[in-house]
Formats: C-alpha cells, sequence, structure tokens
C-alpha cells in the first residue's frame, strides 16, 4: 500500500474518491499523440468538475453546462476565453448576467431559435458583441435541425451584434464504430460545405463532441489506437479547414479516477455469498453497467494478488433491493473491513449517482497532484442539513 492510499484510509473510515493528477496528464497526453495536430481538445465539465482546475493549461475550452459549472469555472479563475457556454436549457438569468459582464469573452451555444433571439436581445441591451455557436440537433431533444440554423444563417446580418462563429455537434457516448463517426463527419462536412454555397457563411469552428468509449469492463475488447487512427484519417479527409475542437469528457477524465469502499459486512443467504460495503450504487455510476452482471476493474487493497477464493455478490448500504454492485465477483478471502478499490471512476461516477438518496452522506473528494503530494478537496459532507424539512410560512 502506498503512503497516499494509507493516509486517506487512516482519515476516511468510509467511502471516497480520488483523482490522479499524473493520470489525466498523461491521459491527455496520449489523446494529443493520437489525434491529428489540429484537432483542439474541450473538457466537458460536468464529467468531473473536481479535474478542471488540473488541466486549465493542457486544454483549448472547457465546456459549461449549467450555472454552477460556471461558478466553479470562475472560482478557479479559469480564461473566461476558454469556455463554451452549452446546454440544452440554460436560465435566461445565468445567461444575461454572463452577456452583461464585459470581461466575460467566452462563447454561447444557441441550442433553439428561442435562445438565438434570446442572445440577439442581450447582445443589443449591453451594446456588445456576442459569439455563438449553432447546435445542431442529434434527432434528439438537443440542438436545431438544419433548416433552422439556415434560416439563422441566412438572416445573420440582421443582428450585427452576434457572431456566429460555427457549429457544435454531438450525438453520443461511448461510441466504439468507425462507420458512425464517418457518417457524421460526412454529414457535418457537407452541412458545412452548404452554408458556404449557398449563404456565403464561412464557419470559422467545428466543435464536435467525439463521444469516444472508455474500457470498463472485464471483456472488454476495446483497440483504441485502432479506433483514433482511423477517427484522425477521417478528420483530416475533411473539406473543412476551419478550427476543429473536439468536446471529451468521459475519454478524459475516466482513468484518473479510484473509488474506494469498506465490506461493513458479509453473510451468506440462500447459497449466496454477500459483501456489503459502505458505498453503492448512490455513488458510482458506470456506463452500461447492466444491473451489475459486467465486472468493473477493481481489487482488494492489501490482496491484488491473493488468489479469488469465493464468487461474491457486492451490495451498497442503501436500503434498496437495486444497490447491487457486483454479482459473481471472484474475491480472494475477505473480511469486514477490508476496502475494495474500484478503478477508472474518474467520469460521471460522482455526477450522474444518486448521491441524495436515503440521506446518505456525500463521499469525501482527493486530488493527488502530479509530484505526488496529497490534497483532499471535499470532506465527507453530511447531506441532514440539506434533506431535513424546515418549514417557512409563505
Amino acid at each position: 500500500m502506498d503512503r497516499n492510499t494509507e493516509l486517506m484510509l487512516n482519515e476516511q473510515k468510509t467511502a471516497f474518491y480520488v483523482f490522479d493528477t499524473a493520470v489525466l496528464k498523461s491521459r491527455i497526453a496520449y489523446l494529443r499523440a493520437h489525434l491529428p495536430a489540429k484537432a483542439e481538445l474541450c473538457y466537458a465539465v460536468k464529467a468531473n468538475p473536481f479535474i478542471t482546475g488540473e488541466i486549465e493549461k493542457d486544454v483549448e475550452r472547457f465546456e459549461i453546462c449549467s450555472p454552477g459549472e460556471a461558478d466553479i469555472c470562475r472560482d478557479l479563475d479559469i480564461e473566461s476565453s476558454k469556455m463554451v457556454i452549452s446546454g440544452v436549457y440554460k436560465t435566461p438569468e445565468a445567461i444575461e448576467m454572463l452577456a452583461a459582464d464585459r470581461s466575460f469573452a467566452g462563447v454561447f451555444t444557441a441550442e433553439s431559435l428561442r435562445q438565438y433571439q434570446l442572445l440577439c436581445s442581450l447582445s443589443e441591451k449591453y451594446s456588445r458583441r456576442l459569439r455563438v455557436l449553432l447546435r445542431l440537433t442529434n434527432d434528439s431533444q438537443f440542438g436545431m435541425d438544419q433548416e433552422d440554423i439556415e434560416a439563422i444563417v441566412s438572416k445573420r446580418n440582421d443582428f450585427p451584434g452576434i457572431e456566429i462563429i460555427g457549429v457544435q455537434f454531438f450525438s453520443g457516448t461511448q461510441k466504439t464504430s468507425l462507420k458512425k463517426y464517418r457518417r457524421e463527419l460526412e454529414m457535418l462536412d457537407s452541412f458545412l460545405n452548404r452554408l458556404k454555397e449557398e449563404y456565403s457563411y464561412e464557419a470559422a469552428e467545428l466543435e464536435y463532441g467525439t463521444g469516444f468509449p472508455v474500457s470498463y469492463f472485464k471483456g472488454d475488447t476495446l483497440d483504441e489506437e485502432a479506433l483514433l487512427e482511423g477517427f484522425s484519417e477521417l478528420i483530416n479527409g475533411l473539406a473543412f479547414k476551419g478550427r476543429i475542437i473536439l468536446e471529451i469528457g468521459r475519454s478524459i477524465a475516466a482513468s484518473c479516477g479510484k473509488y474506494y469502499t469498506h465490506i461493513v459486512d458479509i453473510k451468506t443467504n440462500k447459497g449466496i455469498y454477500y459483501a456489503l460495503i459502505d458505498g453503492g450504487m448512490h455513488h458510482m455510476v458506470y456506463f452500461g453497467q447492466q444491473m451489475a452482471m459486467k465486472q468493473p476493474s477493481l481489487h482488494v487493497v492489501g490482496k491484488a494478488d491473493a488468489a479469488p477464493d469465493k464468487l461474491w455478490t457486492v451490495c451498497g448500504a442503501l436500503c434498496s433491493m437495486n444497490d447491487i454492485v457486483v454479482k459473481q465477483l471472484p474475491l480472494p478471502e475477505i473480511e469486514t473491513g477490508d476496502v475494495i478499490c474500484f478503478e477508472n471512476t474518474g467520469a460521471y461516477c460522482m455526477t450522474e449517482g444518486i448521491s441524495l438518496l436515503l440521506s446518505r452522506d456525500l463521499p469525501a473528494v482527493y486530488i493527488i497532484k502530479e509530484n505526488g503530494d496529497l490534497y483532499r478537496v471535499r470532506q465527507s459532507y453530511e447531506t441532514k442539513g440539506i434533506n431535513s424539512p424546515k418549514y417557512e410560512r409563505m
């Protein structure tokens, strides 16, 4: 057991997360080495807000999808020129606050005609030029149809306070098919060319959400180098020659995170061996978990090299029969007090969970810097104050 793990386990008697900056930066370097040199990186803050400040100098842009994420970036003194304010719904109050702030130099996305009209009115109200990306739909509730974008572009000169810098597109996550990437990029290339030919509009930027996959489970057969090589060929083959920004969250953040949880009880019911942990499904969400049937990478701290002893079903602390983390998991001989370390938990695991369910405490969060120094960025946080009913007569 290394010194940092020992320090954290001595301090925390319940579940916690740790994010390793060296692993994070190494991952970004790997992506840059396997992607075209002209491709810039945009980090999706929603994947893991805790690591945002660690990579300010390592990415060109930060994707912000909520007022809370914007506050986090401001508190970290992230340059506003590196921010793109995105999201299917942006509260008018939050957008107006940024539009009124003349020091804000970021980009807004327009997800609908109504959002675009709001930006136009704010530009006029505050007599300032706003930079905008028009989001193209992926046939979901996100973005706008091509016809709506064409209508905006065709009348762009009516709103001189709006600088339409390009198009944004994102279609999903865990995408492993080069055929799908090819279809999407060919569609985008064709659409941008049509805007140029029919409306004399030449986009300066294409922001593309890649949805690169992460190997979470044993048996995953992803050949990432081959996927990135094929993807790079597609990017290099585009007729579009403007700025290309790849919006990535999961693929950047996943590998830097670990989640530690303690075995607090052991039992056998109807011949099934159960290990109960002090964490659970409210802390840890793996994309594609499929009712705990897949086995993520993990180990028992201090017993990583020990041979499996039995097959265990690992369950969390929630009073819910759904709180099953892994089924039929081969583990070495275990006992209460042992700690299980789940790996690749750097993206979404802590932000997509149902953390306040049953008023369980929020786990502590640690950051390990590149030089190995350990920092606690959030202590275990009691939720009883959040959930306690406080009546106020209206």
